[in-house]
């Protein structure tokens, strides 16, 4: 079996397309954290401004706790609300460079195997069982990819999970700390 020059070609523009398109995912995910990050600083600089405002305004010791104390709260909410954003980008940019990613690697699974059964139905006679031994890892190997991956997928959800309860907690301890006040 022999590669031709339409192949060589044809594989070279796929791999162009491929990084073509995670360079454009890759700056999409880039562009909405500037976005978010434009209107968190817009934001901060208004409530800071607020925030002064506010201060100047106060007139004994008592007014000037319960204004810091009224400014944990939405402070930790607007912190928490920023980080779920920053992670909800990353997760959803992960996602697709993952799914492309397992896309070329199914595609360059099935090559390898196409090209493992061409070999096969080649091999000279009395190879058979060499042969059967080389599918059978081939196989294995597979098989310990797939179980990797699952893994992995099943820690990502694990740490999902546990991000979400700290934030829950922290949003739960800056909600106790404003009522405090």
């Amino acid at each position: 079996m022999f590669i031709t020059a339409d192949q060589i070609t044809a594989s070279n523009q796929a791999a162009f397309d491929t990084t073509k398109a995670l360079a454009t995912k890759s700056f999409a995910g880039f562009e909405k954290l500037v976005d978010l990050n434009m209107a968190a600083a817009k934001a901060l600089m208004t409530e800071s401004f607020s925030n002064a405002q506010a201060a100047l305004a106060v007139k004994d010791l008592q007014q000037a706790l319960a204004l810091q104390t009224g400014l944990v709260a939405p402070v930790a909410e607007k912190s928490v609300a920023y980080s779920r954003h920053v992670y909800g980008i990353a997760v959803e940019t992960g996602a697709e460079f993952t799914k492309a990613f397992e896309g070329k690697a199914a595609e360059a699974q099935k090559a390898f195997n196409q090209v493992v059964e061409n070999v096969a139905k080649n091999a000279p006679a009395g190879t058979e069982s060499a042969v059967a031994v080389f599918k059978s890892a081939l196989a294995s190997s597979q098989t310990a990819i797939d179980s990797a991956q699952s893994s992995a997928k099943k820690a990502l959800a694990v740490a999902e999970s546990n991000i979400a309860a700290v934030t829950e907690q922290a949003l739960s301890a800056a909600a106790a700390v404003a009522k405090k006040a």
